[in-house]
């Protein structure tokens, strides 16, 4: 497959570039909105050209996809150019500003007959696979709670916009708490139904919160407590889900790497889960790839891109009125 990067990011140069080029990939092409970066960017990862211009790059002979990586409020407009022009589109989350922007992108890949998929990494990891598995097997019974603690130090190269540019999409919550409102989706195959949050800014950037704290139910009865933050160098990240049998505990997995140690408590004792510690990212590209195929389907696709952004914004509503929301799918 050829891709074109749309966006010449950090992300796409520590993962997602050396994903593409693991499944056989050909990267041709990168846009970049500052030309001297794009060329510097092209000339420092092997690919062939740099362009500021998006039409340009979608005009690109034999192309088949795209991987979005630009900053949040672009997202929208460049996968409806992408899908118009005949991509399938790999893009980063969330996939827009809005719940209806999201929805869009999803129909119109769908209308079109292409592949849309969000990269929502943590749903590829051997980690939450396990875990997955564990909770599908009914290893911890009927599942009443689950906690995660995704409360990190974002580390001085990723801040800027994210701490500093609302209008950009940043802010903790459309970073990480869209993450794992996806993972606990992915865990438990059901979708929150009401949240209540708080969220606060410690000073780090200005305009966007850096932490927040959220309680989820889910229509199944259990409840989720869920804590992101940007301001946390030292609090360790993980996940706990608690059921009638048992109790999963995950440590240092809340990562783009395949780390971290994952335990299975029951009557019998603790128990050490051992998981696969493959490349996230190369799993990721790899089902996208047999998916256009027309193999499977991605890892996570464009409907559940749309979901986990409705339980951010929902949680990003819910901390800024005080009150109970309910979570809106869009009709998804």
């Amino acid at each position: 497959m050829k891709w074109g990067l749309i966006g010449a990011s950090t992300i796409a140069s520590e993962h997602v570039i050396g994903a593409i080029r693991a499944q056989g990939g050909e990267i041709p092409s990168v846009l970049s909105s500052d030309p001297a970066r794009g060329a510097d960017y092209a000339a420092r990862h092997g690919i062939g050209r740099a362009t500021d211009d998006l039409s340009n790059l979608l005009g690109e002979a034999g192309l088949d996809a795209v991987y979005i990586s630009t900053t949040n409020e672009k997202h929208h407009s460049q996968a409806l150019a992408a899908i118009a022009a005949g991509k399938h589109v790999l893009c980063e989350k969330p996939l827009a500003m809005t719940l209806d922007e999201a929805a869009e992108m999803a129909r119109a890949a769908d209308a079109a007959g292409l592949v849309f998929a969000t990269n929502h990494h943590l749903r590829n990891a051997g980690s939450h696979l396990a875990i997955r598995d564990l909770v599908a097997a009914g290893r911890i019974g009927r599942v009443l709670s689950a906690r995660v603690f995704h409360a990190v130090h974002l580390p001085p190269h990723l801040q800027g916009w994210r701490i500093n540019d609302a209008g950009a999409g940043g802010g903790v919550i459309p970073d990480i708490t869209v993450h794992d409102a996806d993972t606990i989706r992915f865990y438990l195959g059901e979708d929150p139904v009401e949240v209540v949050a708080l969220a606060g800014a410690s000073g780090m950037g200005a305009g966007v919160e850096d932490s927040v704290m959220s309680v989820w139910t889910m229509p199944s009865g259990a409840m989720v407590q869920s804590h992101e933050s940007f301001t946390h160098p030292f609090a360790g990240s993980g996940v706990e889900l608690h059921g009638t049998e048992g109790s999963i505990f995950g440590r240092g997995i809340m990562t783009q790497k395949p780390l971290g140690e994952l335990d299975l408590v029951d009557a019998a004792g603790r128990h050490a889960v051992a998981f696969d510690r493959h490349d996230l990212y190369a799993r990721s590209v790899a089902l996208f790839v047999e998916a256009v195929a027309g193999r499977g389907r991605p890892a996570a696709d464009g409907v559940d891109g749309v979901k986990s952004l409705a339980v951010a914004l929902a949680v990003r509503e819910a901390a800024r009125t005080r009150r109970a929301v309910r979570v809106d799918y869009a009709g998804f």
